[in-house]
Order: structure tokens, then C-alpha cells, then sequence
């Protein structure tokens, strides 16, 4: 596996953005049963993300955090034992999964077949992630936005 630079990497989340996250959850708690289930899975979620090596932990709490801002109307939670985002219907439409899962190279953000990427007979579902970019963050957060709007680009005659 490459080494990846430090200079690439931030240090994580930070202590106030670690509080704010658990202050969301417990407002969820405080929500009732479906707020608890949304606040099981945001701390599943975390929980995960804190169980990784360094590098794949500081690139999926980037995603986090630009999937988040991005869409905020789904629901993190883990899938397979990666940190996923669903939607109201509960499918998933975007995960993480961490280079270390599966012992390749380069970690994964992918996308269901909920995720409104459709482009004609063909499109990319997943895309390799390096390292933590402005770049990277514009297009995590420009194809997030993509995935969850209403219209499917390309969906039309002939697309399935």
C-alpha cells in the first residue's frame, strides 16, 4: 500500500465537532423511537469510522462531513460494516468503505442503485479515493448532490 502524505491528511474530527455530533444524537434520542434509530446509526457509524487506521479514518470523516453538508436528508448508519448513507425509504444510496476493510490499496466511496447517477447504458457506481482534496471534496459532495435528486440524468427511452 502507498504511503500516504501527512500533509494530505487532517488530524480528524475536532473535539467540537466529535460534541456536536454526539449532542445530534442525543437530540435524536430525545426525538422518540425513529430519532433513536437515526441516532443508533449515526454512532454506529462513528464508532467505525474510529475504528480505522489513521489515514482511512481521517478520509471517511472528510466524507462525513462533506456527504452530510451535502445531503442532509439521509441517514448514516453502517452497511456491511462500512458507514453508509440512506434514504427515507432506508436503501442505500452512498458508502465508505476503508482501504483497510478488505486490504486494497486505495479506499472506496460507492454508490446503490438508489443513488440517481443513471447516465445512459453506462455510468461509474464507485470511485477510488486516495487522498483528501479540495478537489476530491467538490466532486464527493457534486456527485452526493447528483445522487440524491428527484430527475435521473440520461434516464429516459432506452435506459434501464
Amino acid at each position: 500500500m502507498p504511503t500516504k502524505t501527512a500533509t494530505s491528511r487532517t488530524e480528524g474530527f475536532t473535539a467540537e465537532e466529535r460534541a456536536a455530533m454526539k449532542q445530534r444524537a442525543e437530540e435524536l434520542r430525545a426525538e422518540g423511537k425513529k430519532g433513536a434509530r437515526k441516532a443508533d446509526g449515526l454512532q454506529d457509524l462513528l464508532d467505525r469510522v474510529a475504528q480505522m487506521d489513521p489515514d482511512d479514518r481521517a478520509l471517511a470523516e472528510r466524507v462525513h462531513v462533506t456527504i452530510t453538508a451535502a445531503a442532509p436528508g439521509l441517514t448514516p448508519k453502517t452497511w456491511y460494516g462500512m458507514p453508509a448513507y440512506a434514504n427515507d425509504d432506508g436503501k442505500v444510496v452512498v458508502f465508505f468503505q476503508d482501504s483497510g476493510k478488505f486490504k486494497y490499496r486505495y479506499s472506496t466511496l460507492g454508490f446503490q442503485d438508489a443513488a440517481n447517477l443513471d447516465d445512459g447504458d453506462m455510468w461509474p457506481a464507485s470511485f477510488a479515493l486516495l487522498n483528501w482534496s479540495p478537489a476530491a471534496a467538490n466532486r464527493v459532495a457534486e456527485l452526493v448532490t447528483r445522487a440524491v435528486s428527484r430527475a435521473r440524468p440520461g434516464a429516459g427511452p432506452g435506459c434501464r
